[in-house]
């Protein structure tokens, strides 16, 4: 009737991005590099290759990211009137580290929702 649960349960969502581990056992590492995803989990030996999270992760990023800085920047033109330079000084450092310390997390996140929902062929899955 519904989808047969294995005798380990699969890590949370949140768990794998934060953790940036495998999928499917919460145990191996996601990533290779900063965002170049494993080969294989070293644990559970799931085949992690076919994983493409495509750009699913940076526009997630561009709304996040632009809604905190855009009110920020509206804010601080409201209230102080910087000049235009002022503004660059201010939001160019944020935009850049909000995107890259929020890429691995969001993209850790794809990776396990394409594991949740079947993305990967029922034979590339980890026997438990």
């Amino acid at each position: 009737m519904g989808r047969q649960l294995s005798p380990t349960q699969p890590p949370s969502l949140p768990a794998v991005a934060l953790r940036r581990c495998c999928p499917a056992c919460g145990e191996g590492r996601l990533y290779r590099r900063y965002l170049q995803v494993a080969d294989r989990c070293t644990v559970c030996d799931l085949d992690l290759r076919a994983q493409d999270s495509g750009d699913g992760p940076a526009v997630f990023i561009i709304m996040i990211v632009g809604f905190i800085v855009v009110g920020l920047a509206l804010w601080a033109e409201l209230n102080f009137a910087p000049p235009l330079w002022l503004h660059m000084l201010l939001w160019t450092p944020l935009i850049l580290g909000l995107s890259l310390a929020m890429l691995p997390l969001l993209k850790a996140a794809m990776v396990a929702l394409h594991y949740r929902h079947n993305i990967l062929d029922a034979e590339d899955r980890p026997r438990h």
